[in-house]
């Protein structure tokens, strides 16, 4: 059997031999075995360890408590550990929702939560110090298995036993059931994570007959406006069913007429809650089929009867399993059952997103809130930029390169579509958020093309890039086009918007000298130099400056807070200059000087006041001032390759592979980032890395 485009090394040494095509007789290996999706941070707050299929639009997993992102007003700080839903660290689970993100340091989505029991109906979740007051179950980590494309649980205060599976978008439930006469299955459409009071703007749940339920909601969260729509399948008819909105109306209408809690085939509002009530014999298996889509519950229904038109459990979950085979045995290694692990489980989280978000028919909800088709491409979400340009995107150019140019399409969709003629910065489910700095759609887009990955014009891709980068109501970029540096004034991480967007220039600069546009690449190779404007030759730093070009003062290199950088330092920014790290060295003084600068930041001590209050780093994501757990100091070890002494990188590069990424529930020093932080894991352990994508 003739395998492609895969990647065949021998791990133990820092560099490694590759082989880009390879021919393999007979199966390889079975690395799915390898592949534990409870892994995860501290606390187990940022991972996602349910099922689903490679870029499946649905992550079926469980959520373990219903903390709220506010109370009366006021952020909790709690709703942090709870991102992706799950924390290793509860006792209960609450119910199984369908959409996640995975290892993301600010979150949303948890739609359609449902939960099986048994005993009186309760729709309300309970909470963990009383998990009786609700539908909630206690668990036990025991019970609890997880692997690519399956998740399990026995909820012990109903003796159900979960299984969940997934096709790209449906979640399959299978529950075994005890011998009751009051078994339900609750649907809460009110439930989500970073969840608030009027998240919800609506939601609706049609009982079409006894085994087909159909309905959507719209919500208010990152995505400003997010529609999903459902369709759900049991596989044996219910005896009955019911439902319950807990909004408080003033006005009911004409409704009011009708009971609408028992029976009643239409349920709507912004508080709504189902149960659909079953008699079960003693290891009786319910399964539940939940399709969804962004476009319409008849897109919902296509999906459901193109994807799995049976209820054969097994057969969806040995699908899924071998779909995540075909992506793991992209690259095959040879290493120890414990590299094996963290090697195969870093590939498994490079895989959960971005997510394909357009229907069986190629019909997606756009930036727009239309309804476009993708003619000739996969439409996918999930792009959370600033994070995944840096390693996750460039190992999609080598190992997923048909995908690739299905996400930038994507990207150039999202950019017909926005009002404001920009390419995503951090978009998801048919929004874009807003969240962090720069252009960087940019450099993904430049290094696919740079690389050789065509699938998409490359003209149209160039003027968006440059319509992204000249937009002067965007992030301050009128003061950075003026200035040539963003103004601390203007915005407090300036310093660090200012070095971003001047490396995406450089790309900008080389995707147009590509393709023959002299005038457009000199002019962003000028304003790739920016970054110049910043450095203070005094101290050795990029520092942050007024309109007026005076230094910020006070100056603190180490502090993480006003002082122009975000998710970072002077120490760490100051190194964030990939494009163009001779000149780089040359400023901080030389070789010498450079070396001892990234020597001291691997080996000073950095006091706990200095991250007290940033909450996606603490001391596991640290090596002395050097800052893995955030993805501007990404690139750092490397550098000691451009000064002259690449063994120090080589001894760098083994010590955070070997102390960051470990084969245990907080394993991870970091937030995964939407797959980030394992891509770099998987070139670093291959021998080589981006630095400059």
């Amino acid at each position: 059997m003739k395998r492609s485009c895969f990647l065949k090394i021998k791990l133990g040494t820092f560099l490694s031999v590759l082989t880009f095509s390879i021919s393999a007789q007979g199966p390889v290996e079975d690395f799915t075995r390898y592949v534990d999706p409870l892994i995860g941070t501290k606390e187990m707050g940022h991972t996602f360890p349910g099922a689903c299929v490679p870029f499946g639009m649905v992550q079926l997993s469980p959520d373990t408590d219903t903390i709220p992102y506010a109370v009366n007003g006021k952020y909790t700080g709690t709703v942090y550990r709870y991102c992706a839903g799950y924390q290793y660290n509860d006792k209960t689970i609450v119910g199984f929702s369908h959409t996640h993100f995975s290892g993301t340091g600010h979150s949303d989505l948890g739609d359609f939560l449902i939960m099986p029991t048994v005993g009186q109906v309760q729709l309300n979740p309970g909470t963990a110090d009383n998990p009786g007051s609700g539908y909630r179950s206690r668990f036990s980590h025991e019970t609890e298995t997880a692997e690519p494309g399956y998740y399990s649980v026995t909820l012990d205060d109903y003796k159900i036993k979960a299984e969940l599976t997934a096709a790209i978008h449906i979640g399959f439930h299978q529950y075994t059931f005890p011998q009751s006469n009051d078994a339900h299955i609750i649907l809460d459409m009110n439930h989500g994570i970073y969840n608030y009071d009027g998240k919800v703007l609506w939601s609706y749940i049609r009982v079409e007959n006894d085994t087909l339920i159909t309905g959507y909601r719209i919500t208010s969260g990152w995505a400003r406006t997010n529609y999903i729509y459902f369709a759900m399948v049991f596989s044996k008819p219910f005896n009955s069913y019911g439902g319950k909105d807990d909004e408080q109306l003033v006005y009911k209408g004409f409704w009011r007429k009708f009971d609408q809690e028992h029976n009643f085939p239409e349920m709507a509002g912004k508080k709504l809650k189902a149960h659909f009530d079953f008699e079960t014999g003693n290891g009786e298996k319910i399964k539940i089929k939940f399709a969804i889509s962004a476009v319409s519950t008849e897109g919902a229904l296509n999906n459901l009867r193109a994807e799995i038109p049976h209820f054969d459990f097994e057969k969806v979950r040995q699908e899924a399993k071998a779909s995540w085979q075909k992506e793991l045995e992209k690259i095959i290694i040879d290493a120890s059952p414990e590299k094996k692990t963290t090697f195969y489980t870093s590939l498994y989280h490079t895989f959960i997103n971005p997510v394909q978000y357009m229907d069986v028919d190629g019909k997606y909800r756009g930036l727009d809130h239309n309804i476009h088709q993708a003619d000739g491409f996969v439409n996918y979400s999930v792009f959370s930029l600033w994070d995944t340009y840096r390693a996750l995107h460039p190992l999609f150019t080598l190992i997923q390169p048909e995908r690739t140019a299905d996400m930038i399409n994507s990207m150039l969709g999202h950019y017909d579509q926005s009002v404001h003629k920009l390419l995503p910065v951090w978009s998801h489910f048919g929004n874009e958020n807003w969240c962090m700095i720069g252009y960087h759609a940019v450099p993904v887009i430049a290094d696919a093309w740079i690389n050789g990955i065509r699938g998409f014009d490359g003209k149209r891709a160039l003027d968006a890039c440059v319509a992204s980068a000249t937009h002067r109501s965007y992030g301050n970029l009128g003061d950075y086009i003026d200035f040539g540096y963003v103004p601390y004034e203007s915005n407090s991480v300036g310093s660090s918007m200012t070095l971003e967007y001047a490396y995406d220039d450089w790309t900008i600069a080389r995707l147009a000298e590509s393709l023959g546009e002299k005038d457009i690449a000199g002019k962003f190779q000028k304003r790739s130099e920016n970054w110049k404007t910043l450095f203070d030759e005094g101290t050795g730093f990029v520092r942050a400056k007024d309109k007026n070009g005076k230094w910020k003062t006070p100056f603190d290199p180490m502090h993480t807070a006003n002082e122009g950088f975000i998710e970072g330092n002077a120490w760490n920014y100051s190194l964030y200059v990939p494009q163009d790290i001779p000149e780089l060295i040359r400023k901080m003084g030389g070789n010498k000087r450079f070396i001892a600068h990234i020597d001291s930041l691997f080996t000073m001590y950095m006091p706990d006041k200095y991250f007290a209050e940033t909450e996606d780093i603490t001391r596991e994501g640290l090596i002395g001032c050097y800052v893995h757990g955030n993805e501007p100091s990404h690139h750092v070890a490397y550098m000691y390759n451009w000064a002259g002494q690449p063994w120090k990188t080589q001894e760098r590069i083994h010590q955070i592979v070997n102390t960051m990424y470990l084969n245990k529930p907080d394993g991870l020093c970091g937030n995964d980032d939407c797959g980030q932080m394992s891509a770099w894991y998987i070139f670093s352990s291959l021998g080589f890395y981006p630095v400059c994508p």
